[in-house]
């Protein structure tokens, strides 16, 4: 089969953003500081071979502030963000703790935080049970922010006016617009973010994907299950024409029977996905087809976050 030739779209940009670039770099300096272990409270971004590479060197990964063994350690705080009881309890251990939440994060956090100080009540949008979605929900008295995750729960939901809304960084651009919509018409004075929170990254690789998906018989997101980035990927590549798009995880078997009965593919990876596992992907297809490669970008992206300044 090596004759057939298949060309690959690559859509760029990919791959990790600034918040996943600054939350890795978070973990590597406290070990470099530090020494091993250092804990992560949860996954530090939601990848396992970015999980199992930081446990090769050192990290210790927990659920719970409770299971950390040795309090004198330090204790990362994931990119997604924390409620507010988790500082407030690492304080109480006496745990020294670096908080890696993404910078976008924080600011839907600070959000939340103004629109309860000015008495309003808040919105969520967002996947229930998701870590990002839990930090948010935390900042906050509980009575006073409200979870709605689709168009049906903004039709129904009961909320005391005056209301304001916020959202999860990583949610599909489209199907938010839409909730949001129907929030606008049942509340016309309701209050959103002066700069919307889908962040910056998740909209660009949402654009990257629209872009070239029609043009694909299949098309391939490399992410992990746990990724909501990576997964409103594969919706943003069915919705815009490619209906046989599907999670790469390399954790079930390459599907290489059904690449070799396309001419063009489609491919991307999810904000918390390293390029080497693209390139591996590639890579696996060359050993049994002809590949040609186009890539496709749609924008440049040159934003980095700092590094919190006990780790400089």
């Amino acid at each position: 089969m090596k004759n057939k030739e298949i060309k690959i779209l690559l859509a760029a940009p990919r791959g990790f953003c600034a918040g996943v670039v600054r939350a890795i770099d978070i973990v590597e300096k406290a070990l470099d500081k530090y020494g091993a272990p250092v804990y992560v409270r949860h996954e530090i971004v939601h990848n396992k071979h970015v999980v199992d590479d930081l446990k090769t060197k050192g990290a210790i990964f927990v659920e719970d502030l409770n299971e950390i063994e040795d309090v004198s350690r330090p204790v990362v705080f994931s990119a997604h963000g924390v409620p507010k009881t988790v500082p407030l309890e690492a304080d109480k251990k006496k745990i020294f703790y670096v908080d890696a939440t993404c910078p976008l994060v924080i600011k839907v956090h600070r959000e939340a935080e103004r629109h309860y100080k000015n008495g309003y009540t808040i919105i969520l949008i967002g996947h229930k049970d998701h870590p990002e979605v839990i930090g948010t929900m935390g900042q906050i008295p509980k009575d006073k922010i409200k979870l709605v995750e689709t168009i049906s729960d903004a039709n129904n939901i009961k909320i005391i006016e005056p209301v304001a809304y916020v959202t999860q960084t990583t949610l599909s651009v489209d199907d938010t617009k839409g909730i949001i919509d129907v929030l606008k018409k049942r509340f016309s004075n309701i209050k959103g973010p002066i700069k919307e929170d889908i962040c910056y990254a998740t909209t660009n690789r949402q654009d990257s994907v629209k872009q070239i998906a029609s043009e694909c018989e299949m098309f391939f997101v490399i992410g992990s299950d746990n990724s909501s980035n990576s997964k409103r990927l594969v919706e943003v590549a069915k919705k815009a024409g490619c209906k046989n798009s599907q999670l790469i995880t390399f954790e079930k078997e390459f599907p290489i029977n059904d690449i070799g009965k396309c001419n063009k593919i489609g491919l991307t990876s999810g904000a918390s996905a390293p390029e080497e596992l693209v390139q591996d992907f590639i890579s696996e297809i060359k050993k049994h087809f002809t590949v040609s490669i186009e890539e496709i970008e749609n924008v440049k992206e040159n934003i980095t976050f700092k590094i919190p300044k006990s780790l400089n």
